[in-house]
């Protein structure tokens, strides 16, 4: 009788041991959904504008033909946006592909960035949160959501993740490039420099674009490679897109690939294809 009630004594333990673990493996996604329901608080409050081609007549001739190319004119202006990926991540140059599902929140006004990503290593669930928000940044990224494999934070994760962040601009969110807080500059009738000023935080990349007005490559110097959060690289970074296709009456790049240009060759790290796009949500969605 004695060892039954030891038994129930362990196993009710072990219980409350599992129920805890699974609560606390979903931490990273709480946070993603308070942080994204916080920089949804005013949105329902704010009404978008319509983009017009007065609004585009100060951008290069590049930027201009690229919004007309999306079908941004005539179109509510963009104050955040919510997308959903699907794809695939190399953690390293040697190492193969696992498959990843990420989610996005981005809201545009107060310059907030929320990237929650899912995929398996070693038949591990992998979880990552990175969170830009008041041109800082941090990358959280754990094991089975439970042991911590990568944190990042500082001046260098700040800048780099403020070149995500126009990078979403630029490919995510066309409409958005209207911000008075890029400069541009024309380097040939396909290419444009564009510098974005965060806050402070300040960083550069080239745009290419093909005849059609599609833009076709994102180029920036002035991000880290930084696997742990531990160190942290200068190199070059790219995102070359996929096709165009119509979401909701926006045309934008159904997907691309992230690369590192180390000086002994490109590392192509992720892979993505959007899955859902949604723009001046009002809920942060699944």
């Amino acid at each position: 009788m004695a060892k039954k009630y030891v038994f129930t004594i362990i196993l009710f333990f072990l219980i409350l041991v599992i129920s805890f673990l699974i609560y606390k493996a979903q931490d990273l996604k709480r946070m993603y959904k308070a942080e994204a329901s916080k920089a949804l608080i005013g949105a329902s409050e704010t009404s978008s504008s319509i983009l017009t081609h007065q609004d585009i007549k100060h951008l290069p001739a590049p930027v201009q033909k690229y919004l007309i190319y999306v079908g941004a004119i005539g179109k509510e202006k963009v104050r955040n946006f919510r997308v959903a990926f699907d794809g695939e991540f190399k953690t390293d140059p040697k190492k193969s592909w696992a498959k990843m599902a990420a989610m996005q929140f981005s809201e545009l006004d107060h310059t907030t960035r929320l990237y929650f990503l899912q995929m398996r290593m070693f038949g591990l669930p992998v979880i990552g949160l990175h969170k830009y928000a008041d041109a800082k940044a941090t990358m959280l990224v754990k094991l089975a959501g439970l042991i911590t494999v990568a944190d990042g934070r500082g001046e260098e994760m700040n800048q780099g993740e403020t070149v995500t962040v126009f990078n979403d601009m630029c490919i995510l969110a066309p409409a958005s490039l209207i911000d008075k807080r890029i400069e541009w500059e024309t380097v040939d009738p396909s290419t444009v420099k564009a510098t974005f000023n965060n806050n402070g935080c300040k960083i550069s990349a080239l745009l290419y674009f093909n005849e059609k007005g599609a833009l076709v490559n994102f180029v920036s110097d002035d991000r880290y490679y930084s696997p742990t959060g531990k160190s942290y690289q200068k190199v070059r970074w790219s995102t070359p897109v996929k096709e165009y296709k119509d979401y909701n009456g926006i045309k934008i790049s159904a997907g691309g690939e992230a690369i590192w240009s180390f000086p002994e060759g490109d590392y192509c790290y992720a892979r993505a294809e959007i899955k859902e796009i949604e723009y001046n949500c009002t809920s942060q969605g699944q």
